[in-house]
């Protein structure tokens, strides 16, 4: 009798348990933003991306799943705890000021790529060819027609944030990966999406939305945009204004970013520069005034701090 391998990145049906295995033996890991497995070294952004990295390991079936858990963080009682040092009266570097108790904003789900509505009808579809639907993972049967065909999906993107996993078009929320993979969809659609529509080569993949994140010096402002495989020269990055950075940035594979940057204040546009690099654009934005920025553009939500980038005052005790 066939038994179904529950090895990650396998999932395939197997009867000889000395058929070779191509899986991932590590558990997924998931930080700021970026996706990838323990045991190999690829890193992604986009949750469909994360699914399609390819295994690492060659082993055998099982229908016992022996990954190994994330290790939680050990403490040794034992060992004698360090006292931490008394604050000094007097701050000579510049200091965080928090001007109310406010929580970060919650990170932007992964971005949903494009999805085609329907099969094309002229397209071939092969015996085993699972749905590009997200949540649904059914094959095709060629020995079965496609009448009446229901498929149980979720439209929205997969949501992580602070251990919880998720989809943005439903409220449940586990903590456990393997849990995760199975929450049940949650919109009915008639037939599945096997094949999709024909692509022309010459297409882009229009990119809503990259990750961002910045730090800042007194004069400076230091951006990274993510986004993998930049090509530079099919690319444009222009400080047009004081407050605007415009990009078109394309990719070798077929993807495009399109976005006239508001930013949080004034920069001087000549003295600013850029960077493209593997994964990202990294932006030097030179401030016009020295100005603490909040946030890195003008709509980005405020997190309630003031970030003072000169040097603190003295405090004086009563004479």
């Amino acid at each position: 009798m066939a038994k179904k391998c529950v090895h990650k990145g396998c999932g395939k049906s197997y009867e000889d348990e000395n058929e070779p295995c191509v899986y991932h033996p590590g558990p997924p890991e998931f930080h700021e933003g970026t996706k990838g497995w323990k045991c190999c070294k690829p890193r992604v952004l986009n949750f469909d991306e994360f699914l399609s990295i390819p295994p690492c390991t060659t082993g055998k079936h099982s229908d016992v799943d022996d990954t190994p858990a994330p290790e939680p963080n050990k403490i040794d009682e034992s060992s004698p705890q360090p006292t931490p040092a008394p604050a000094p009266a007097a701050a000579a570097e510049p200091v965080r000021l928090p001007t109310r108790q406010a929580q970060p904003p919650a990170p932007a789900p992964s971005p949903k790529p494009q999805e085609d509505e329907d099969d094309d009808p002229e397209l071939p579809i092969q015996a085993g060819q699972e749905c590009k639907r997200r949540g649904c993972n059914a094959k095709y049967d060629p020995s079965k027609g496609r009448e009446g065909e229901q498929c149980v999906h979720h439209p929205g993107a997969a949501l992580f944030h602070e251990g919880s996993k998720g989809w943005t078009c439903c409220k449940r929320r586990v903590l456990e990966f393997d849990e995760f993979m199975k929450i049940e969809g949650c919109k009915t659609k008639d037939k599945h999406l096997f094949v999709g529509q024909k692509k022309d080569d010459k297409q882009e993949d229009v990119v809503d939305n990259v990750r961002t994140d910045f730090y800042q010096t007194p004069s400076q402002v230091i951006a990274s945009l993510f986004l993998k495989k930049i090509d530079k020269d099919a690319s444009t990055i222009e400080f047009s204004s004081a407050t605007t950075v415009s990009l078109d940035l394309r990719t070798q594979d077929k993807k495009r970013y399109k976005n006239e940057m508001q930013l949080y204040s004034a920069i001087d546009t000549e003295k600013s520069s850029y960077k493209v690099m593997g994964t990202k654009l990294e932006l030097t934005l030179e401030k016009a005034d020295g100005t603490s920025w909040a946030v890195l553009r003008a709509d980005d939500p405020l997190t309630g701090e003031i970030i003072q980038t000169g040097r603190a005052g003295r405090v004086q005790g009563p004479k």
